[in-house]
Parts: structure tokens; sequence; C-alpha cells
């Protein structure tokens, strides 16, 4: 990524550990990133086999007192924010202001929407899964082992998309517009005055 104020990263049909290993060398080289849609977040291999893994990481805890941790979250933003720290010299003065680079968000929250959003064609699913490979989705384990939002978190997305192509209509529209109005000025009385100031 070339250096930029604040990168969007838009983390639909990503793989969790290549997306986790690239943004984690973009937060400690400075770069500031927002991770959204981590819902959609993709994990090699099939449904049943990651269930099972995180439901034995969920075993893994203080046997006397839980709440000493290791913690383990729930929500898709959490777990793949865990996955970056995990990437990360997070206990260091440099991991820690690295890690306060980044923010990761289910669904695309309102200061985002309407920020122009990248990908990570070294992380999609698409360029870097062998066709009829097994994958599952990150807020479908999430549902599974405790994350409560994931109908909220849906019932606000539609509501965006809904909002999104009101505003794409009201500007195709504009466009078709104004290509018009250009076309009958390009051959109306003053096209040539036009023509000559380099309009």
């Amino acid at each position: 990524m070339v250096f930029e104020k604040l990168v969007v990263i838009d983390c639909k049909n990503h793989l969790l550990g290549r997306l986790a290993s690239i943004i984690a060398k973009e937060l400690l080289s400075g770069q500031r990133v927002v991770c959204v849609r981590c819902e959609d977040i993709n994990i090699s291999g099939s449904f049943y086999r990651n269930k099972l893994k995180y439901l034995d990481k969920l075993r893994k805890r203080t046997n006397t007192n839980p709440a000493h941790g290791p913690y383990h979250f729930r929500a898709p933003a959490r777990i793949f924010h865990r996955c970056i720290r995990g990437m990360i010299p997070h206990k260091t003065h440099r991991g820690k202001c690295a890690m306060e680079r980044l923010k990761c968000f289910e669904g695309i929250p309102e200061q985002y929407a309407s920020v122009k959003r990248m990908v990570v064609p070294d992380a999609f699913r698409i360029t870097r899964l062998k066709p009829g490979r097994r994958f599952c989705v990150l807020g479908r384990i999430s549902d599974e082992i405790g994350w409560k939002h994931k109908e909220a978190v849906e019932n606000l997305e539609a509501a965006r998309k809904e909002k999104g192509k009101v505003y794409w209509e009201t500007k195709k529209a504009l466009i078709a517009k104004t290509k018009k109005a250009a076309a009958s000025t390009a051959s109306g009385p003053y096209s040539e005055i036009l023509a000559k100031h380099g309009y």
C-alpha cells in the first residue's frame, strides 16, 4: 500500500490469516487502518473443522479463575483484532502504537460509509484459494459460539445498501443530465466561441 492518512479495507471475501499479516505489516510501518465488514471474512477449510478448532480454543482458560484469561472474544471484529495482535510485538512501545492505529468493525459504520474502501488482492479468496476448496465465513462461526448481534448487523447493512442505492440512482440521473447538456452545447450557437477559448 502507498502511505495514506487512513486506509479503509473492506474485509469481505478476504482470507483471515493473509489479510491479518498484510495489515500487521502496514500498522508497523505507521499506516492507520480501518477494517470494515469483518463478519464476511473467509477462513480456508470447512465450517465444521473450523468450528471445532474454535470450540477447542474456548476450553483453554485459567482453571482456578477464568476471569484471569485468556479471553476469547466472540465478535468477528474482535477475533480479527486478536489475530492481528498475534502478528505484532504488542507488548513493546512500537507494537502498542501500531495497535492503536487499528480499528475493526462489523458492517460499515456511518462515518466510513462514504469513504473509498480498498481490497487487498494478495489476501483475496478468489485469487488465493484453489477453486473447489472448502471455506467458511467468520460471521457464522461467531454466531454459533456466542455472538449475539448477527441479525442486527444484517439489518443495518440492508438499510445502508438501500441508502447507497438511492444515492447511486440520483448520481446516475445527474451524470446523464450533464452528458445531455454537454452534447446539446457542443452543437449550439456558441460552440465556435467556446472552442476558441478551449472549452
